[in-house]
């Protein structure tokens, strides 16, 4: 049986007040073995499923009834490429777990970031569609150096804050997560807890063209960016 966290930091990532995702979700190795988390909310059933072969591993247990999901590995100890099979009411899909994915800026884009200095910040914030470990989807950026929690929110995720929040860079602010399977059209906002512990819906700080309400419409093309982008330094406001 894998060794659950403490009921209260179950209790913070089910409401959307766990500032920080990644120690919690995706794959990590434990005493007891390499134990998978998985935040699904409404899930009937999850799978582990070892990317490269299709096979099923395990069965996650439901550790609570509100979609928080674990299980041990068997007989592995290295990480690997991982997708979880879900079954929802009435259709099952394979997904791609955001929190197997590591940082996405790198440490010279994270530094001149920092300090202000980039020359092209609208190559790494806002949303931009990549390709990463061959799996396409979004990579999303935001600066919100004094928010508890941001998440992604749109389409894709029934507008709901719980499902995917955010990776924190300390080092300068941005909140970033890459969404596989997130397609260009579909429309989407930031959901900040700010510094108040007030919760609010927050339009993206660099925008791309085709925005429409009640969120802003990814742009097609290899990459959500260049000329498709209206470019800007991050925003002064802070959250």
């Amino acid at each position: 049986m894998p060794v659950l966290p403490d009921r209260d930091v179950i209790d913070q990532i089910i409401s959307g007040h766990y500032a920080d995702p990644f120690a919690l979700l995706g794959m990590h190795a434990t005493d007891n073995g390499l134990q998978v988390r998985a935040l699904l909310p409404d899930a009937g059933a999850v799978w582990l499923v070892e990317q490269q072969t299709g096979r099923r591993l395990v069965q996650l247990n439901c550790d609570d009834p509100r979609g928080f999901f674990s299980a041990v590995v068997p007989r592995r100890k290295n990480p690997f490429r991982y997708q979880l099979q879900v079954s929802w009411r009435d259709h099952q899909q394979t997904v791609d777990d955001p929190y197997r994915f590591g940082p996405l800026l790198q440490d010279i884009d994270s530094w001149l970031l920092a300090e202000g200095t980039h020359l092209r910040p609208y190559e790494r914030l806002g949303a931009h569609l990549v390709t990463l470990d061959g799996i396409d989807g979004v990579s999303f950026a935001v600066w919100a150096p004094n928010a508890q929690r941001v998440s992604v929110v749109g389409e894709f995720n029934f507008w709901d804050g719980r499902r995917h929040p955010m990776r924190l860079r300390r080092e300068n602010g941005i909140w970033e997560l890459f969404l596989p399977g997130v397609r260009a059209g579909q429309l989407y906002k930031y959901e900040i807890v700010d510094c108040y512990g007030n919760t609010q819906l927050k339009s993206r700080s660099l925008r791309l063209r085709g925005a429409d309400a009640p969120g802003h419409r990814l742009a097609g093309g290899a990459a959500a960016g260049g000329g498709a982008v209206d470019a800007g330094a991050p925003p002064r406001q802070r959250f």
